[in-house]
């Protein structure tokens, strides 16, 4: 909105001037996620040089660019010429002095960042154009003689002409099944801690030496790993070996669990990579880009994504996973890049022609893409009980993290940030209505659990650190398939990896993850108004018959601005979401410098769409959003 006023606003930046309110109840900037106020151990999921909240010129969208500091240009601006202790306290300027361009810094240090971001993104803000900051909760949405009207916990009424509600992952009541599992839990005497933020959870109901049932790998997992055993007070020491020299020893404080994980998957999710990028960004897009997803949106659909759009997709992922390994290590393969990728192209994803060429021209099977191996780590591993598949699982998640720090296998970033180019046009074609029903409400769900295991995996320290705690016997994995049943002798849960094997049974349960979606069931009361009124729509999915596929508890948008969806079939075109709570979707990590990302180039669609929408209110009176 700042980069883009000048030029949709001028009229009104040199008249009455445009007043834009910040409302949130945690610190602005960081927000509640990011927020200072949180465990020093828990990290960010990016390196620092992987982080930037600023457009750069690789960044193609109709506003001006904005070039700022990314998170590591910041970091050695404020080491080189700033004062560190006095900005960040004694704590945070030691951990600043460490960081390196591939650290995984500290959530706490990154709620600075994006602290000193709002600073500068408010001090270049054109002459006439005011923020002001609330911290607090807007709590209604309403509108009255044209205008937007926002009450906020405080008492304060805000009167604006045009409202963004950029609310973040949303909070919400238990499901149905939550609510049972939790009411037959309490009648048992067991404990069940339903889905939340981990680092908001009360952690102090699991006690020292009792099992505990974890559902789901995910991030949400690992920060539950992190603050059940360093978070009490243990500690991690090297403990090389011949194998691994960054191997790392547990060693307990006496108040650790033992913590039992089982999900879909069944193991962790695939490890950072740990380098860069020996051949340079892939030409992307290559069978995937915009032209084609504008043809599929053409059509009109039904589009099948797995008949029509996973094959692009695969040979996309494909083409960089190769274009790394031919051009950045061309003493493994047996052609050059030219005339691989002139074969390449011309054979079908899957194809017999396909596994040939590959197998002709990529000798070792471990320089092979294998898309079903990274979808699903467990196949083929059975053990005939939960000690026995220990060591198993540690085999597969210590190799992934070999190959996701070894600089021999950067193939694996090719293929991620072909992923990112992936993941860019099926959003496109999400938001497009074109694709069939079945495919929305399968397969997508399917693709984004994909690209999560793949591109939002722990950093390599929290692995080596699972590892650790696995081989003291404080993490055990029960395997692929989970299921849990509960009786009034506990929760039991067995997997699709130990059948025949008896239950693992505990008094606790936790469900590592965020809530689903939804917003029917949040606690936040404005997007209850809106959804009680049909002034704001939750996105359900229908067969072609009309029966009901599945809720997606998705704030339903216009896909090219973010605007609102009426449940009149209209949309509100002074009222826009954006985020994790919407029905447009973007990668759920930090934007990359140098990446033309998509969460920058839809920030600067919604943004002049919301200008666009204070426009027609400058003659009025002074707009604001």
């Amino acid at each position: 909105m700042v980069a883009s006023a000048p030029e949709l606003l001028s009229d009104a930046l040199a008249g009455p001037g445009v007043d834009v309110h910040l409302v949130d109840p945690f610190p602005a900037g960081a927000g509640r996620i990011w927020r200072h106020a949180q465990s020093p151990l828990l990290a960010m999921n990016s390196m620092a040089a992987d982080v930037t909240m600023w457009t750069d010129s690789s960044v193609v969208c109709d506003g001006p660019v904005a070039p700022g500091p990314s998170f590591w240009d910041w970091a050695q601006d404020l080491r080189e010429h700033g004062d560190p202790r006095a900005e960040l306290g004694p704590e945070l300027a030691d951990e600043l002095a460490q960081v390196t361009a591939s650290t995984f810094p500290s959530r706490r240090l990154q709620s600075h960042y994006l602290a000193a971001v709002l600073r500068e993104v408010v001090g270049r803000a054109p002459a006439g154009m005011r923020v002001h900051v609330h911290r607090t909760t807007a709590e209604a949405l309403d509108e009255a003689d044209g205008r937007q009207v926002v009450t906020l916990a405080d008492g304060t009424v805000l009167r604006g002409d045009a409202v963004v509600l950029a609310s973040g992952h949303l909070d919400a009541t238990p499901t149905d099944d939550e609510i049972a599992l939790a009411a037959r839990a309490d009648e048992f005497g067991l404990r069940y801690l339903p889905p939340e933020q981990t680092s908001d959870s009360d952690l102090s109901v699991i006690a020292p030496g009792e099992t505990v049932l974890a559902r789901g790998l995910g991030l949400a997992f690992v920060d539950l790993v992190v603050l059940l055993f360093e978070g009490r007070g243990g500690r991690f020491v090297a403990d090389p070996d011949d194998a691994d020299p960054g191997r790392l020893r547990y060693e307990p404080c006496g108040r650790e669990p033992v913590l039992v994980g089982g999900s879909p998957r069944g193991a962790t999710y695939h490890s950072k990579p740990h380098y860069q990028l020996r051949a340079g960004l892939p030409p992307l897009p290559r069978f995937l880009g915009p032209d084609v997803t504008d043809d599929l949106i053409a059509s009109g659909g039904p589009v099948d994504v797995a008949t029509r759009v996973w094959p692009l997709m695969a040979k996309e992922i494909g083409w960089g996973w190769y274009h790394e390994l031919f051009v950045g290590h061309p003493d493994r393969v047996r052609a050059g890049w030219d005339e691989f990728a002139g074969r390449f192209a011309a054979v079908a994803h899957g194809s017999p022609e396909e596994a040939a060429l590959i197998a002709e021209l990529v000798p070792d099977p471990l320089d092979r893409l294998d898309l079903t191996a990274l979808d699903r780590p467990l196949d083929g591993v059975h053990a005939p009980d939960l000690d026995a598949l220990q060591p198993l699982v540690r085999e597969r998640i210590a190799e992934d993290l070999r190959r996701h720090v070894d600089e021999r296998h950067t193939p694996h970033l090719g293929a991620f940030v072909a992923m990112l180019s992936v993941y860019t046009e099926t959003t496109r074609l999400a938001g497009s209505g074109v694709l069939s029903p079945r495919s929305k409400a399968r397969d997508m769900p399917w693709w984004q659990s994909f690209f999560n295991s793949v591109a939002s995996g722990p950093p390599g320290f929290r692995v080596r650190q699972m590892l650790a705690l696995s081989r003291a016997g404080y993490l055990r994995f029960l395997g692929a398939g989970m299921s849990v049943d509960i009786d009034a002798d506990g929760f039991h849960a067995t997997s699709t990896t130990l059948a025949g094997a008896g239950p693992v049974s505990t008094r606790v349960l936790v469900d590592a993850r965020l809530p689903d979606p939804s917003v029917s069931r949040t606690v936040d009361g404005l997007l209850r108004g809106l959804l009680a009124r049909g002034e704001a729509v939750e996105e359900v999915l229908y067969d072609d018959d009309g029966a009901p596929l599945r809720n997606t508890g998705l704030l339903s948008v216009r896909p090219a601005d973010g605007a609102l969806h009426t449940a009149d079939g209209g949309v509100h075109e002074r009222r826009f979401a954006v985020g994790p709570h919407t029905t447009v979707k973007v990668a759920g990590a930090f934007t990359r410098p140098g990446m033309n990302a998509q969460s920058l180039r839809y920030n600067d669609a919604v943004a002049r769409a919301v200008l666009g929408a204070l426009r027609g209110a400058a003659s009025r009176a002074v707009p604001a959003a």
